[in-house]
């Protein structure tokens, strides 16, 4: 595939899950119950590739498993809602419940949601709608056709995650698929952290 077919890719990902976003509701339920929703990740970026996942973090005050557990009822009631996973941090430094969603759009095809549902004022809150802003800021064109080819061709089964993606490129100059495979390997090895270029 080529670099124009490689960005019109993405543009046509962009929109077609903005549309997904939209077609929901799920945005509208976090915002009906009082909470702030950003999104965030690959979309927000323009990076969104071959995996149709759509990231919200979502935030408000005084969060508990109750609270929370109260509005993803709302998301479950939806019959395009097939599955629901959460996983609490609520007793962590990271003061947040993750919810991912599978829906399934009109089109028949899946997409997953990943909303984090995150203690407003804790540490994390705005961290990463900030890094998603720094790496559209600081990488070039040609680091942007790098990851959406990197992202492209990555086989099926590989878990890698987008930031590494972003990191690996922007910061390492990874600009080939055995070199990435070879990046991820050595940093999974170390101690995990949160990057922001």
């Amino acid at each position: 595939m080529t670099t124009v077919e490689l960005r019109e890719l993405a543009e046509t990902n962009a929109r077609r899950a903005k549309e997904v976003l939209r077609q929901s509701g799920i945005a509208e339920i976090w915002r009906n119950c009082g909470c702030r929703v950003n999104l965030i990740g690959s979309l927000k970026m323009g990076l969104l590739m071959t995996h149709r996942d759509i990231d919200l973090h979502v935030y408000s005050k005084d969060i508990t498993e109750s609270s929370s557990f109260a509005i993803a009822s709302k998301m479950a009631a939806d019959p395009r809602v097939s599955e629901i996973k959460c996983i609490n941090g609520l007793h962590t430094d990271e003061h947040c419940v993750a919810w991912h969603v599978t829906f399934r759009a009109d089109d028949g095809e899946n997409w997953q949601f990943d909303i984090i549902h995150i203690e407003e004022g804790s540490t994390y809150d705005g961290f990463f709608e900030n890094m998603a802003e720094r790496i559209v800021e600081t990488m070039t064109s040609e680091q942007r056709d790098t990851i959406l080819r990197l992202k492209y061709v990555t086989p099926a089964g590989y878990d890698y995650h987008g930031v590494e993606y972003y990191e690996a490129v922007i910061a390492d100059g990874v600009s080939t698929l055995d070199q990435l495979h070879a990046w991820v390997t050595t940093h999974r090895r170390k101690p995990p952290y949160y990057w922001m270029p």
